[in-house]
């Protein structure tokens, strides 16, 4: 595809699609929508995966079922953004979908540490169709942890599974084996992100910026605080970075001992932005808000066609989070009110 019409394509696409996100209004009107037109507002928003479920009264609407049916839209969408992409651009954007596939590795683990059968965890297996890169079958048969991570040693994630190996190798522990596969993966998408942000610059590198930064704060306060590591694990376990937060500044901050101390020592622009917040899931609530805020602002602008398509996901991704809280909350027969006050989504500020 000639780069003009590549141009032309993605833009009209991701302007389109943009048309899908949910403003916080709509999805306060989500929980008390009747069943009998639930199906129809799903699709008027773009959401035929999840309309399905109430089209067919047969169809299983448990979490599992719920959440695969989210990520299948997710991949969708995805796939028909990338579509016109090469080069760095496509190898980006196709492995920030391989953080479903990861997931996938970790239920796989899992199974061989409790003994599950091959045919229980493939149903609880993610479909990732056009992204799949492993052969869930042949891996679900392998005879025991040791044999599994050796067939995951041979695939197209064997980076990041061998750093993972190694740090369950010295520990035993399965927490250690899920921290390590999430360090290499994101990792990962940093190196390829990286030429991305040479190229487009300001714009999308702030979406990596809010992206890193909050997951290591994030990771470093419940490593520290819930999980009470020592400092030094800690930061083993965040993911190299020079954004707002680099890895210097996260090597200090790993020494601290509480929340408040953490948050002090924190660049005063940060400090200000988590004024008030007194624990964990309060910081990961106050810097998603200022990501989907930054990602607002890219997709409104007229920033290079990647960058904002990488902002749409970004939102998209956030917005069925909060559509799949409202509809468990529905399933599950909980009042509106107490749906509406468990969503606790605060808007982004597109100012």
């Amino acid at each position: 595809m000639h780069p003009t019409t590549m141009s032309a394509y993605l833009n009209t696409r991701v302007s389109l699609y943009a048309g899908r996100l949910w403003p916080d209004e709509a999805l306060d009107v989500l929980a008390g929508v009747p069943d009998d037109v639930m199906a129809d507002t799903l699709t008027r928003r773009g959401l035929p995966q999840l309309a399905a479920s109430y089209d067919s009264p047969d169809a299983p609407q448990d979490s599992r079922s719920l959440e695969q049916r989210i990520i299948a839209q997710i991949l969708d969408e995805t796939r028909v953004l990338i579509r016109p992409l090469s080069g760095a651009a496509r190898t980006f954007l196709t492995f920030w979908t391989a953080r479903f596939e990861i997931s996938n590795v970790k239920t796989l683990l899992r199974s061989k540490m409790t003994g599950e059968r091959p045919a229980v965890v493939l149903a609880r297996l993610t479909p990732m169709g056009a992204f799949g890169r492993l052969d869930n079958q042949d891996l679900a048969h392998a005879e025991d942890v040791g044999e599994l991570l050796r067939r995951l040693e041979a695939g197209p994630y064997a980076g990041i599974v061998r750093h993972a190996r190694r740090a369950f190798e010295q520990s035993g522990d399965p927490f250690s084996l899920d921290a390590a596969l999430d360090h290499g993966y994101y990792e990962g998408l940093i190196l390829r992100a990286q030429p991305l942000e040479e190229a487009l610059g300001a714009p999308f590198r702030s979406l990596m910026a809010n992206l890193i930064d909050r997951i290591n704060l994030v990771w470093l306060l419940r490593y520290r605080f819930n999980y009470r590591l020592p400092p030094a694990q800690v930061y083993y376990l965040l993911v190299g970075s020079r954004y707002s937060l680099p890895s210097s500044l996260l090597q200090e901050l790993a020494t601290l001992d509480s929340l408040e101390a953490v948050l002090a020592a924190l660049p005063v622009a940060w400090q200000a932005q988590l004024s008030g917040v007194t624990d964990i899931p309060g910081v990961f609530a106050r810097m998603e808000r200022a990501a989907a805020g930054q990602a607002l602002r890219v997709l409104r602008s007229n920033a290079p066609d990647i960058a904002r398509a990488f902002a749409y996901l970004i939102l998209r991704e956030r917005d069925l989070r909060a559509v799949r809280a409202v509809l468990r909350g529905r399933h599950l027969g909980l009042a509106e009110a107490d749906i509406r006050q468990a969503l606790q989504r605060m808007p982004a500020e597109a100012a």
